[in-house]
């Protein structure tokens, strides 16, 4: 598994370094950082540095993991190195309960390792729809998977059967791995942002066109900690695009964003949760759910509920809009958000066409 998982990035990085290439992009391999609002210093890989300007720099360097400061913290792992581990963890312990946490707790577990999951509140994926949330926990202890609400880590120590975890009700665990997904900050602090002043790692940071305080510096994605998630760092990519290249000045359209959970069994929403929808209401709202055991579970013998829920404002009866019956353009189907990783990505950032069919008249025909 390990070899396929390197020889797949190997096979996208190269399709990326081709595509970069047929559009004539230029790309210099090394560690960046911003020297000047205007100028950029790259370290290559041999040592060497050069130095490059322009009229305008884009950051787009993503997040990276960080660590609850806790005793016994270097022992631990984050998402990372968890899918570069040499032997697999027979015994894992997970702290968070975002979608990192569940999603990692869930293929350990599929692959039948013992999973023990810590999180701060009642119920994992805070933010969420309360109802979705206690049903993804149920499934999650269903598929076997020991949920710990309320309940951090206090210590971790190394030992000869593995690491010791204390939490914080002084309860001792003992396990292979130790996942840290206890959240991502911007991946920013070796780019020399505070000598040049740009005030990325502040919130709002960034204006509606993704510009920072600095008007040749501009930033998009994970950098910028607004919604962290491929597809809207793809559509904050193509606003920049249009805004600064296209003439078009393009604000990203954060409502209705879909997203996805890859826990067992996956978690799709979009649009407000039920608390969100009643905090937000002008007036009653109505709420329809549907809950089923699929299929492939009756048959299987496992009880795994399948949740659909649907919230509408009664005056309006406006939930979710079927795109074609509303008349949706194509421009429409290009400002959609399209759920990571799935085929909806690809269908919303279509941008070329592959190829143009005239119409030809058909010759009338005499009855």
């Amino acid at each position: 598994m390990m070899k396929a998982q390197t020889d797949e990035i190997l096979r996208l990085n190269n399709i990326y370094k081709r595509l970069l290439a047929n559009a004539a992009v230029k790309l210099y391999e090394g560690e960046g950082r911003i020297v000047g609002p205007n100028e950029v210093e790259v370290r290559q890989i041999d040592g060497t540095k050069i130095s490059y300007t322009a009229k305008h720099i884009l950051i787009a360097t993503g997040s990276r993991a960080q660590k609850p400061n806790i005793p016994g913290h270097e022992l631990a792992i984050t998402s990372d190195e968890a899918l570069s581990l040499e032997d697999f963890p027979k015994r894992a312990i997970v702290l968070g309960g975002g979608y990192i946490a569940v999603e990692f707790a869930s293929i350990w577990r599929g692959m039948g390792a013992t999973v023990d999951l810590f999180f701060r509140k009642e119920l994992p994926l805070r933010g969420f729809d309360d109802e979705m949330r206690a049903l993804v926990a149920r499934n999650l202890e269903g598929r076997g998977i020991n949920l710990h609400p309320q309940t951090s880590l206090a210590e971790l120590i190394k030992t000869d059967d593995g690491i010791k975890v204390i939490s914080s009700h002084g309860e001792e665990f003992v396990a292979d791995v130790v996942l840290f997904a206890t959240g991502r900050i911007p991946n920013t602090k070796r780019l020399n942002l505070e000598a040049v002043g740009v005030e990325l790692d502040q919130a709002g940071a960034v204006d509606e066109y993704s510009r920072t305080n600095i008007p040749s510096i501009w930033a998009v994605g994970d950098a910028t900690n607004r919604i962290n998630l491929t597809p809207v760092a793809l559509m904050e990519a193509t606003c920049f695009a249009n805004t600064v290249f296209g003439g078009k000045p393009t604000k990203a359209d954060y409502t209705n964003v879909a997203c996805a959970v890859f826990c067992i069994p996956p978690l799709a929403v979009v649009g407000l949760s039920e608390e969100e929808a009643v905090e937000k209401a002008t007036g009653d709202i109505l709420v329809f759910t549907s809950g089923f055991n699929p299929m492939k579970n009756t048959i299987s013998g496992r009880q795994e509920k399948t949740l659909m829920k649907l919230i509408v404002d009664e005056k309006t009866d406006k939930g979710i809009a079927i795109a074609l019956k509303c008349g949706a353009t194509k421009a429409q189907f290009d400002s959609t958000v399209g759920i990571h990783p799935s085929s909806a990505e690809e269908f919303v950032t279509m941008r070329t066409v592959t190829r143009r069919i005239a119409y030809k008249a058909k010759p009338q025909t005499s009855l």
